[in-house]
């Protein structure tokens, strides 16, 4: 039996939107006949959840930035180890590029 995965930073920023969004929908629909301490307990839900989505966005910009970097440096480590490897693949690629811009 797999075991089941965390979930990912982009399925938490997503339930999160979903939730600030519903809370959203619940504020619209109240308004109109909530006065005092339920309003202001509602306004407090719809902030914790904004504050919620703030953080989830942060950690996931972080999480692509991280992730970015390991890319980036997997593939400068890859042209310094294969340099005419990677000049023939930048050639080719150029040469295939330079053919369909010349097709137009």
């Amino acid at each position: 039996m797999p075991s089941k995965l965390p979930p990912s930073a982009q399925d938490i920023l997503k339930a999160d939107f979903q939730a600030l969004v519903a809370d959203t929908e619940k504020l619209l629909a109240h308004t109109a006949s909530l006065a005092g301490d339920q309003a202001d307990e509602l306004r407090l839900q719809i902030n914790e959840s904004l504050v919620r989505a703030r953080e989830t966005l942060q950690l996931t910009q972080e999480s692509l930035a991280e992730r970015g970097q390991l890319a980036l440096d997997a593939t400068e480590e890859y042209v310094q180890s294969n340099p005419w490897q990677s000049v023939g693949i930048a050639a080719g690629i150029g040469f295939v590029l330079g053919l369909l811009a010349t097709r137009r």
